[in-house]
This record gives C-alpha cells, sequence and structure tokens, in this order.
C-alpha cells in the first residue's frame, strides 16, 4: 500500500513563502514521477507541478513559475513544493501524487497520477 503525506501548510501572509513537503512509503520512492496539484473552494482540482524519478526534470504552470519549485529527495523518500511570493489566490488545499508512467513527459491530468496523498491546507492572508 502506497501512502503519500503532506505537511508544511499554514496560514501565511501575502508574499511569504512556505516549503510543503510529501512523504511517500510503501514502494520504491524512485519508481514515481511525482506532482502537485491544488484546489481552491469551488474549484476544481489544478495542476501545480511535476518532477521525474530522478529529479532532473520538472514541469510546472506559467502561473507558478519564477515562484514555485518543485524538488525531491530520493534518499528520503520526500518529494517538495517551495513556494515563495504567496498570493491570496494561492490558498488552496495543497495535495501530491505519484505517477507510475514510463520515461518523461508532462504528466499535468489528475487522471496520470495513480496515489494521492490527504492534501495540506495553504492559507495566504492580504
Amino acid at each position: 500500500q502506497v501512502q503519500l503525506v503532506e505537511s508544511g501548510g499554514r496560514l501565511v501572509q501575502a508574499g511569504g513563502s512556505l516549503r510543503l513537503s510529501c512523504a511517500v512509503s510503501g514502494r520504491t520512492f524512485i519508481s514515481y514521477n511525482m506532482g502537485w496539484f491544488r484546489q481552491a473552494p469551488g474549484k476544481e482540482r489544478e495542476f501545480v507541478a511535476t518532477i521525474n524519478r530522478i529529479g532532473d526534470n520538472t514541469y510546472g504552470t506559467d502561473s507558478m513559475k519564477g515562484r514555485f519549485t518543485i524538488s525531491r529527495d530520493n534518499a528520503k523518500n520526500t518529494v517538495y513544493l517551495q513556494m515563495n511570493s504567496l498570493k491570496p489566490e494561492d490558498t488552496a488545499v495543497y495535495y501530491c501524487a505519484a505517477n507510475l508512467g514510463e520515461g518523461w513527459t508532462l504528466y499535468v491530468g489528475k487522471n496520470d497520477y495513480a496515489y494521492w496523498g490527504q492534501g495540506t491546507q495553504v492559507t495566504v492572508s492580504s
């Protein structure tokens, strides 16, 4: 059984920074490409960023480039999302997810991911 546990979400002021973590257990972490998604109240879950198995390929949405960075530490079975210059519109529940696809491509759809964490709340105050 694969388990993903997010942490690091909290209330932060606009302009601040947070680093979210997602610890993965239950299978060899390097088997997965990893992704971050977010879901704001009343909105669909949306893609944020993705990273390949060894961490040398990443992709993020245009609106978050320059502010959000995805990374991973395969020795710690953990993927991170560093978020800088936070805005109130970044307020959402943030989810990490694991993808078992072969090779590397842009895994940006929810259906690309087989396993999900429970989410961590990020609230950005103005």
